[in-house]
């Protein structure tokens, strides 16, 4: 009983983890049903971060690169979502993006249309460049 209670706890901290964003972060989604509504709603890409509390350049993108000065700039530029992949609700989503590593990015036009995608971590400088790719591949799909 001892060793399943640790357990719980461990899950739960696990959870609280990774959802505790930084300041000056983007408004992340917590589903990609809910990223990808507010996309077509708002005629706006969508970025599906895939990531994990245990994984730590998924750690530094949430807080050295989505809450950077360089990023903010696209905060409103896209609806954006971050899932754990060890959460069961996300399974479906990491599925159909293909998810084989964390973090995985993936970027989506207003309609779900995948125009791109980022297996791992990078600075803000090189995201950023990612992010101005994606901006246009979504104009044009």
């Amino acid at each position: 009983m001892k060793k399943f209670i640790t357990l719980l706890l461990a899950a739960l901290t696990v959870t609280t983890l990774a959802s505790d964003f930084p300041k000056n972060s983007p408004k992340f989604k917590s589903s990609a049903a809910t990223a990808l509504s507010a996309g077509k709603k708002e005629g706006k890409p969508v970025i599906l971060v895939f990531s994990a509390a245990w994984c730590p350049p998924c750690q530094a993108m949430k807080k050295e690169v989505y809450p950077s000065e360089t990023i903010q700039a696209y905060h409103d530029k896209f609806i954006w979502a971050y899932l754990d992949v060890d959460d069961g609700s996300n399974r479906r989503a990491a599925e159909k993006a293909g998810v084989q590593g964390i973090p995985h990015i993936q970027f989506l036009d207003a309609e779900g249309k995948e125009i791109g995608k980022q297996v791992g971590g990078n600075s803000p400088e090189a995201f950023a460049k990612t992010l101005d790719s994606m901006l246009a591949k979504a104009k044009k799909s």
